[in-house]
């Protein structure tokens, strides 16, 4: 395993246990509002820090972008690896004690992601990736599903609750991807869901809006299983601007021609 791996996979089991002695007390957890249906914790916040504290120790001069803290001072000083962090993917599913969220760290090398980890703890399952290398969850290697048709896939996406005003597009969205599919699954944590298309348990995955923290984790993974990661236009730039579908490539094609003319 790569040396970077190791220290992000590190970060994130030292994470995972401030969140899983959390969640045996969550009626005592101090939580408030970001904004519309977006909560953080002191969990979200202990987490982040124990995983900064971790990468810093052994990377100091890395940068990091993270969902609470925002961008270290030295981000945009031409750093060439910037750390992309968050420390609980699915913060809503864990204050209700919905056991469907993850922690997500991937490292970005000159512009490119290159590094992916995003941990499970309440199943144990730990997926990684190193660009060029394949990936993996719980050291077994991971591939997209084989299905072709779009008919017979499972299909990952998210509802929208940053901004509302997206909401008819939204269903106009599930209305055509719930016929053209065998199903549309909403967990609730983009991290995982983009983990399970590289492990196959969904067949593809779509959202807007995303920040590059909820994505940029689990786009290694999937490209590194063999599947395809874009925007709604098929292009590469999804990770700053918010908008992805990410699938085995043939239904990631299918789903390209359904959702394109929302890009």
């Amino acid at each position: 395993m790569h040396p970077m791996i190791n220290t992000a996979v590190k970060a994130a089991r030292r994470a995972a246990t401030i969140i899983n002695r959390a969640s045996f007390e969550i009626d005592h957890l101090r939580v408030s509002r970001k904004g519309p249906n977006d909560f953080v914790t002191e969990v979200d916040q202990a987490a982040e820090q124990a995983i900064v504290d971790v990468l810093h120790t052994a990377y100091p001069d890395h940068a990091i972008l993270a969902e609470e803290s925002g961008a270290s001072p030295n981000l945009h000083n031409e750093n060439e690896n910037v750390w992309i962090i968050d420390p609980l993917d699915g913060t809503t599913n864990f204050i209700h004690g919905f056991p469907q969220y993850a922690i997500s760290i991937a490292l970005q090398h000159r512009g490119q992601i290159t590094q992916a980890v995003v941990y499970d703890p309440t199943r144990n399952e730990l997926f990684t990736a190193t660009k060029g290398a394949g990936a993996f969850m719980n050291d077994k290697r991971i591939r997209v599903a084989k299905r072709d048709k779009l008919a017979d896939a499972l299909i990952g996406t998210g509802f929208p609750y940053s901004d509302l005003s997206t909401l008819d597009e939204y269903v106009k969205m599930f209305h055509l991807m719930t016929q053209k599919s065998a199903g549309l699954r909403r967990p609730g944590a983009a991290a995982l869901d983009l983990a399970y298309v590289a492990a196959g348990r969904l067949d593809g995955f779509f959202e807007k809006n995303l920040k590059p923290w909820d994505m940029a984790a689990g786009a290694l993974l999937v490209s590194e299983a063999g599947g395809i990661i874009a925007n709604f236009s098929g292009e590469a730039d999804y990770l700053y601007k918010g908008d992805v579908i990410a699938g085995s490539p043939k239904i990631f094609g299918q789903m390209l021609n359904v959702l394109s003319p929302f890009a």
